[in-house]
């Protein structure tokens, strides 16, 4: 979230940028509830002044008419003491509720642009396979090597669910365990947090669950204020919520497993056979809470480690520095990696299989947490900056392991890496 001021002091700058990330939030009337925000809660003040002057004359009053004429007054003023409070808060809910339809500022090296079309491939890894057969997608290599049942996962659950059988499940869990043990490495502190969380702690990072039921993201439960999470940006992001960190113990940098459930509302049509688009999926997670000096090296660092994991998985991959008209609403600057995937497409493409984003101080102004300085420079507790990133998605890391490492027979080889935890170095079709 924006602070209102900041919007004052920067009107021109701020509609310039939202009208970079296709956002039309109305800021002229931002601007003119936080001016009558301002004015209700200087009426509010003076009021109240005006009620303690009236209590501290009762004492000294002598007569009963004085005594009657000052709580007749008293009683006028706090009359207009309660109509002015609530005027106040409706004019801080409207406010809050406008400023939440705002986007993040722009980092100025993020490529301007309207749609995906303008974002721009800044690092590409790894060699693409040259298969000498034609390449299967991974739906069919799931179905033939029987690594999961989506037809089961229909049946039981609706479309886009699905059941991992066989090599398919130690594959998931491989993956976590490759990727916890990596960022583990790299000082992460692992979590396994909530599958679900309440409705202030996803507007708080960014998502918007009251939003109409045919574009919301997640899933939210009947009477309750608790939504499926659509990530562990979530859980990580609320774990400290109204906290006061000391400066000397940021950064704080956790990696949270967790099951991620979305509705892709708006996705029909689009990615949605096999593995790619599904409901529910297991993700690993990298969240960080650090100071403003130190959030650039840690969005860098946080790239790196997403590029160190699909480089030792062997996956040939790009690097996207997302445009403005792309980027979600609480990010400042976003990096996408997009595995090379053969089966996909007619002739192979890449598909997205990470991201990571710097949310500067959007998420925490709105979940409330600060951190005292070492060095008290004036003013209120500065509020602390937030990163995430994905280690894995397991269903997408799936998808590019098993269409890059099929090979002639049907068979799919199986990343070095994984193979400890696989038992294996070949899938192979089950006999019989």
């Amino acid at each position: 979230m924006l602070d209102a001021g900041f919007i004052r002091d920067n009107l021109s700058a701020v509609k310039a940028n939202c009208a970079n990330r296709n956002a039309t939030p109305d800021l002229d009337r931002i601007v003119a509830l936080d001016d009558e925000r301002k004015r209700l809660q200087r009426v509010a003040d003076e009021t109240k002044a005006k009620q303690n002057e009236i209590s501290k004359k009762f004492p000294s009053a002598k007569t009963p008419e004085e005594k009657a004429s000052l709580k007749e007054e008293s009683g006028k003023l706090k009359e207009a003491v309660a109509s002015t409070d609530a005027l106040l808060k409706q004019v801080q809910l409207d406010l809050h509720a406008a400023l939440m339809t705002v986007p993040n500022m722009t980092h100025p090296d993020a490529p301007v642009g309207r749609d995906p079309s303008s974002n721009k491939v800044v690092a590409e890894f790894g060699t693409k396979p040259n298969f000498d057969f034609k390449a299967k997608d991974h739906y069919d290599l799931i179905h033939e090597l029987d690594l999961a049942d989506l037809e089961a996962g229909a049946k039981v659950a609706g479309q886009r669910f699905y059941y991992l059988k066989n090599e398919g499940v130690l594959l998931e869990l491989a993956l976590v365990q490759y990727a916890m043990q990596t960022l583990i490495r790299h000082g992460f502190t692992p979590i396994i947090t909530p599958d679900v969380a309440r409705v202030e702690v996803l507007e708080g990072i960014g998502f918007m669950p009251r939003d109409n039921a045919e574009t919301r993201q997640v899933y939210t439960i009947a009477d309750t204020d608790l939504c499926l999470i659509a990530t562990a940006e979530i859980t990580l992001g609320g774990m400290h919520r109204d906290q006061v960190f000391d400066e000397a113990d940021l950064p704080k940098k956790y990696v949270g497993l967790s099951h991620c459930f979305r509705t892709e509302a708006g996705a029909a049509g689009r990615d949605t056979r096999g593995l790619y688009r599904v409901h529910q999926f297991t993700k690993v997670e990298m969240f960080t809470f650090c100071t403003p000096e130190q959030g650039e090296a840690i969005h860098e660092q946080i790239r790196a480690i997403e590029e160190e994991i699909f480089n030792g998985l062997g996956i040939p991959f790009h690097v996207i520095d997302t445009c403005t008209g792309d980027l979600g609403g609480p990010a400042y600057r976003k990096y996408d990696l997009e595995a090379w995937m053969p089966g996909r497409g007619t002739a192979g493409d890449y598909g997205e299989i990470t991201s990571t984003s710097n949310c500067t101080d959007f998420q925490a102004r709105r979940l409330g947490i600060r951190y005292r300085p070492k060095e008290k420079k004036g003013g209120g507790l500065p509020f602390v900056h937030t990163l995430n990133g994905t280690a894995v998605a397991c269903t997408r890391a799936m998808i590019a392991i098993l269409e890059n490492y099929q090979q002639a027979d049907g068979t799919v080889r199986v990343p070095e890496v994984l193979q400890p935890w696989i038992g294996k170095d070949v899938i192979r079709a089950k006999k019989g």
